[in-house]
């Protein structure tokens, strides 16, 4: 994909702040704020004049209606000449890999030479609606033209109209929520209770060693809170050093309280959080001084019905980025799942050892995923497309793979490659 006109593609570097579960660490920070803070923090680490970026994109999933348009407060950053263009977009839990393969586009294209890519969430942030009844009568007050006609208007509210409405992370075409859809993928493809809390332990396990060694936290901006009494955050919080078997198979189910086999121990949890990622056309990055991390070699998309198995489409978006990359299955020197939940991952593995591949458990994940780290929807395809092409650097990997489910039955997949 990125060599029809000549011009490749780019990853030159990426950056994050921790991954908190919400209501902790960066409750008190907007998601505006954490993009922000990483892009500034990406510049800095990669020592650009913001006056290379040729335009920001940002991916975020629950947007404030105070600031709709996230990626123009980041290129609003005293970083940037104010005429730098930006623009949001919302492709669910794939969303900041949207974003990177939009600025793909754009640089292939050549409207671009340099561009900034990433996503937030704050999940401790989110937006309370009012009732509609509620929104209907402070409309029709607002037009009132006497206080006696407002008076009147406020008179007809009730107390069921007072309770806040907070957006629910489910499928609008259902009804579902994702943890139901997740109970309903388990049980359709028989994955058991056992195997959903060995991989999350995995996770725990593999992301506790990249942590300790340093190849987490080395993408990580360390967080500086407001209040200068609580200590400065270095490392995603959601990580479980010391969890074993025995105490994941204590919790309940969540969604299923009878015959459920997802708990809070094998999902990922909620999560406040932000990525950006700096991708310049080869030649942009050499003239620069820029050593790639890796160059994007194809990706592409997919979408099941969301009644079927909700998270189950990378099955089909991975074997198209394969067939646009020109390579096989067996090519692939390092594979990153998304984990929404356990069972999701183990779903999407038996599609993929149905098609016939093999399923080599030691180059997929080797620093654990979202089910530990978290995942702050609109962020985590930014760190995972950082963590790929860092890991691809250090093993000297030729091709890499990137899957995720998202809501909604859509499936993001993205192959990197490094020569």
């Amino acid at each position: 994909m990125s060599s029809r006109n000549g011009r490749r593609v780019a990853v030159v570097a990426g950056c994050r702040t921790p991954f908190c579960k919400s209501g902790t660490a960066l409750k008190d920070a907007r998601a505006v704020d954490l993009a922000r803070y990483a892009a500034r923090e990406l510049l800095e680490r990669a020592n650009l004049d913001g006056a290379e970026v040729d335009e920001v994109i940002f991916g975020q999933v629950v947007p404030s209606a105070l600031v709709p348009n996230i990626a123009r407060e980041v290129s609003l950053l005293p970083q940037f000449p104010k005429e730098t263009p930006a623009f949001s977009l919302n492709r669910a839990c794939a969303s900041a890999n949207q974003a990177v393969s939009s600025a793909h586009d754009q640089i292939v294209l050549g409207h671009a030479d340099v561009i900034i890519a990433g996503g937030a969430e704050s999940l401790s942030d989110i937006p309370i609606l009012a009732s509609r009844r509620l929104a209907d009568i402070l409309v029709e007050a607002s037009k009132a033209k006497t206080l006696g006609a407002r008076l009147r208007t406020f008179a007809r509210t009730r107390p069921r109209d007072l309770i806040p409405v907070a957006p629910a992370i489910a499928e609008p075409s259902t009804g579902q929520s994702m943890g139901q859809s997740a109970e309903k993928m388990a049980k359709e493809n028989r994955i058991t209770r056992e195997a959903q809390d060995k991989w999350a332990l995995r996770s725990h396990q593999f992301a506790a060693q990249g942590t300790a060694d340093g190849r987490l936290t080395a993408e990580i901006a360390p967080w500086f809170p407001a209040k200068s009494a609580d200590p400065v955050v270095t490392a995603d919080n959601g990580i479980r050093i010391d969890s074993t078997l025995e105490q994941m198979a204590k919790l309940k189910p969540v969604f299923d309280r009878k015959y459920g086999t997802v708990t809070a121990a094998n999902a990922s949890p909620l999560t406040d959080g932000a990525s950006a990622v700096l991708l310049m056309s080869d030649e942009a990055a050499r003239a620069l001084g820029y050593e790639p991390l890796a160059y994007i070699r194809s990706y592409a998309v997919a979408a099941v019905d969301p009644g079927w198995q909700l998270l189950q489409a990378p099955v089909w978006a991975v074997p198209k980025a394969l067939e646009r990359a020109g390579i096989e299955w067996t090519d692939l020197g390092l594979i990153e799942i998304h984990e929404a939940f356990a069972s999701q991952v183990l779903s999407n593995l038996q599609g993929f050892a149905q098609k016939g591949w093999p399923i080599n458990e030691d180059i997929i994940n080797v620093m654990g995923g979202s089910i530990a780290i978290g995942h702050p929807f609109g962020a985590t395809g930014g760190r995972i497309v950082t963590t790929l092409a860092n890991e691809m650097k250090r093993r000297d990997v030729q091709f890499g793979l990137i899957s995720v489910c998202a809501q909604g039955g859509m499936g993001f997949a993205m192959v990197l490659e490094r020569r």
